[in-house]
């Protein structure tokens, strides 16, 4: 299968055609479609339930290193007295300094003058005092500092994913932060057989894991993307609509995605071919994260039920919370 080209890509809905039937069968596939460098992707007859996708490159690019004002503004909300303390820091470390100077110059008098010569213990004594405050201020400067900007780049790389995008179905694309309070969010990202087995394991704990608000966004990194089938009959009816619910989200303009992605490996010095996933809190805050496939029983003993918070707002989405 060729790559996924390096543009972003714009989902549209297949067009019209007299000859696309959907024939119904036992099992039918919610959809199966590659993004190719080709102009457009050709409609396929089967006994599954197939979407023919259009996908358009486009120049679009948006920098993940930025820090945003929304960052700046949480990391003081969070830590609202950080500035106070690195505040009083730097104060003490310039009165450390200063009293260091006038130090310096007295003990260099005292030393060039024999008749001060007995004061100069007394002046280095205070010397030691001043260099020892102004190195522990400075100590103490440097790790809160050190923290801010940790802070400040996770939660910026939050920012970054938070406005990704997502397609609920072939109509309704919506930034990830419009889920915010309403799913928890597992990105499971990895080549298509992965996320396949993926799927298959989420099978048994598909109740359980819509009762907790979870939501999945498969998104494969060999530039296939994976069928999902589904059983269709009167008596497994509930349980697949729950199924097509879990999994009914798809990341769009997947070179945003790509490098959101990349960034998230190499600083958890995860080899970029290694497939992972990532979970999110409600407030679409990073929760954890793993290499293989995602603990669906994990989720289900350590989620709490959210069911009737957020039930049912998924269908017929538009975007709005």
């Amino acid at each position: 299968m060729a790559s996924v080209a390096n543009g972003p890509f714009h989902i549209l809905k297949p067009p019209n055609h007299p000859g696309y039937k959907l024939s119904s069968g036992i099992r039918t596939t919610l959809w199966s479609f590659s993004c190719t460098n080709a102009p457009f992707l050709t409609l396929q007859n089967s006994k599954h339930k197939s979407s023919t996708i259009i996908c358009f490159a486009t120049d679009k690019q948006t920098s993940s290193t930025e820090i945003s004002s929304t960052a700046r503004i949480r990391s003081e909300v969070l830590t609202p007295f950080r500035s106070v303390r690195m505040f009083f820091y730097l104060a003490f470390i310039a009165s450390g300094g200063l009293g260091g100077l006038i130090a310096t110059t007295q003990l260099i008098a005292a030393l060039t003058n024999p008749s001060r010569a007995l004061d100069a213990p007394e002046i280095a004594k205070g010397l030691g005092i001043d260099l020892g405050a102004v190195s522990l201020f400075a100590f103490l400067y440097l790790r809160e500092n050190k923290a801010k900007n940790a802070q400040i780049a996770r939660l910026s790389r939050e920012e970054n994913l938070s406005n990704l995008k997502l397609r609920v179905d072939e109509k309704k694309v919506i930034p990830l932060s419009s889920l915010r309070g309403i799913a928890r969010l597992v990105i499971c990202a990895g080549p298509a057989s992965v996320i396949t087995e993926a799927f298959n394991q989420s099978e048994t704990y598909t109740e359980r894991l819509v009762e907790r608000g979870v939501l999945v966004v498969p998104f494969p990194t060999d530039g296939n993307l994976p069928s999902f089938e589904f059983e269709e009959s009167e008596e497994t009816k509930e349980i697949t609509a729950k199924r097509k619910r879990l999994w009914q989200l798809t990341p769009i303009y997947i070179p945003e995605w790509t490098k959101w992605l990349d960034e998230q490996k190499k600083l958890a010095g995860v080899s970029s071919d290694s497939p992972v996933y990532i979970s999110l809190r409600l407030d679409g805050r990073v929760r954890g994260s793993g290499i293989g496939y995602p603990p669906w029983n994990a989720f289900v003993a350590q989620l709490p039920p959210v069911k009737g918070m957020w039930s049912g707002l998924l269908d017929g989405f538009d975007g709005r919370v």
